[in-house]
């Protein structure tokens, strides 16, 4: 079972970005799918996260309104849409998988599905 990112890139600020991740199987149905990201010397953090109908999203206050998480079901695969990067939003890019509800991702300790991630890089 696994979770296979991709989209990663350098662009300017103000640019777009897509990344995707696709699961490996149908275990993923029931999980909600999402993303996390970690910027160099930093800790890892949360950055969006949908649930298994794709039907409620949860993000991070720093993306809301630039960001936007959504979900194939039949492809079982996720995507995150990124617009208007900032220098601030480079990072490695980790897509994730979990059963917890999108609002608790957060504070989770364990998220229990993580595929490689996909680097990010936002120059000013």
């Amino acid at each position: 079972v696994q979770l296979q990112a991709s989209g990663g890139g350098s662009v300017q600020a103000g640019d777009s970005l897509r990344l995707s991740c696709a699961g490996s199987a149908d275990t993923f149905d029931t999980y909600t799918m999402g993303w996390f990201r970690q910027a160099p010397g930093k800790e890892r953090e949360f950055v969006a996260a949908v649930n298994y109908s794709g039907g409620r999203s949860f993000y991070v206050d720093s993306v809301k309104g630039r960001f936007t998480i959504s979900r194939d079901v039949a492809k079982n695969t996720v995507y995150l849409q990124m617009n208007s990067l900032k220098p601030e939003d480079t990072a490695v890019y980790y897509c994730a998988a979990d059963l917890k509800s999108s609002t608790n991702w957060p504070r989770a300790v364990i998220i229990e599905y993580w595929g490689k991630g996909t680097l990010v890089t936002v120059s000013s």
